[in-house]
C-alpha cells in the first residue's frame, strides 16, 4: 500500500503498545534525570469519573463567579444605607449627651373635663365641736375659811385687781365682807325677790343683800345686780375711791366711811385674816 493511504495509517495507529514503548515514551517526556511518574489510580483514569469531576469543578467556578458579580453590584446599595444609619445614631447620641440632666419634667397635660362628667363635690369643712370652757382652779382655803368663803374672797380680790386698786384696798374690802356677811352671798328675808337669785343663805337686816349687805333702797343697785358678787365688789371699790385720803385711814375707818355701819369698830377684828387671804390670792 501507499504510505499516504488512510487505511494504512489506521492500521499503524492501532498497534498495541508494549511496556517498553511506554517506558521509553515516559522517559523522553520527563527527562533522564527525573523520577519516573507514579502510575495513576485506575479510578481517576476512568473516563466517566473524569467527566464528573470536570463538571463539578465547572459548576463551583460558575457559582463563585455569580456570587462575586452579585456582591459587586449590591455592595454600594448595602454600604451606603448602613453608613447613613450609623451617622444618624451617632448624632442622636451626641444630642442626648448634650442635654442637661437637671432639666425640669414636662408639665402634666390637663385634659378638659368631659361634658358628661359630673363635677366632683367639694368636701365641706368639718366643724370642730367647741371646747368646753375650762373652769378656773378653785383657790385653797386659808385663814379658817371654807371653800365657798374662799371662792367669794377670790372674786373680791380679782375685781380689785382689774380696777387697779392697791393692796390696801383689797384688805379693806375683805375685812368689810367678813364683817357684813361672813363672806357668804346672802339674800334678804325682807326682799323675797332676792331669793330668786343664787345665794348662800339669807339675812334680815332691812333690805340689805349680797356680800357687802348693800341696800337697793340706798341707791347701790338693783336686787339682781347686788346679788352678783362681782358687781357688789365693784360698787364697794368705786365708793371707796370717792373717800378723800382713804389710803391713809385705818382699815376700820376706811370701811366705815363707805358702809356707815352702826358698829364702826367691828371691822378691825378682821384685818389680820383679810391680810392673810389677800396675800394668798395675789401670790
Amino acid at each position: 500500500m501507499h504510505p499516504d493511504d488512510p487505511s494504512d495509517q489506521k492500521l499503524t495507529d492501532a498497534r498495541p503498545t508494549t511496556p517498553s514503548d511506554d517506558a521509553a515514551s515516559t522517559e523522553r517526556t520527563i527527562g533522564r534525570h527525573r523520577a519516573a511518574e507514579p502510575p495513576r489510580r485506575a479510578l481517576l483514569g476512568s473516563t466517566p469519573v473524569r467527566v464528573a469531576l470536570a463538571t463539578g469543578v465547572t459548576c463551583c467556578l460558575s457559582l463563585v463567579a455569580v456570587a462575586t458579580a452579585r456582591g459587586n453590584h449590591d455592595a454600594p446599595r448595602t454600604v451606603e444605607p448602613l453608613a447613613e444609619a450609623v451617622a444618624d445614631r451617632a448624632a442622636i447620641a451626641d444630642e442626648r449627651a448634650s442635654r442637661s440632666l437637671d432639666r425640669d419634667a414636662a408639665p402634666a397635660r390637663i385634659l378638659p373635663p368631659s361634658p358628661t362628667a359630673k363635677p366632683t363635690p367639694t368636701p365641706t369643712a368639718v366643724r370642730k365641736a367647741p371646747k368646753k370652757p375650762v373652769k378656773p382652779r378653785r383657790p385653797r382655803p386659808v385663814a379658817g375659811l371654807d371653800q365657798a368663803q374662799m371662792d367669794n374672797a377670790k372674786i373680791i380680790v380679782d375685781v380689785g385687781l382689774e380696777m387697779k386698786m392697791p393692796r390696801r384696798a383689797l384688805v379693806v374690802a375683805l375685812a368689810t365682807a367678813m364683817q357684813e356677811s361672813n363672806l357668804y352671798n346672802l339674800a334678804s328675808d325682807v326682799l323675797p325677790e332676792s331669793a330668786e337669785y343664787p345665794n348662800q343663805g339669807s339675812g334680815s337686816d332691812h333690805d340689805s343683800v349680797g356680800l357687802f349687805q348693800q341696800r337697793p333702797s340706798s341707791g347701790w343697785g338693783t336686787v339682781a345686780q347686788l346679788m352678783r358678787p362681782s358687781y357688789a365688789a365693784g360698787a364697794f371699790y368705786s365708793a371707796l375711791n370717792e373717800i378723800p385720803g382713804w389710803q391713809d385711814m385705818s382699815v376700820t375707818a376706811a370701811a366705815q366711811a363707805v358702809q356707815i355701819s352702826a358698829y364702826p369698830d367691828a371691822y378691825a377684828q378682821h384685818e389680820d385674816r383679810a391680810s392673810t387671804v389677800a396675800a394668798a390670792l395675789t401670790a
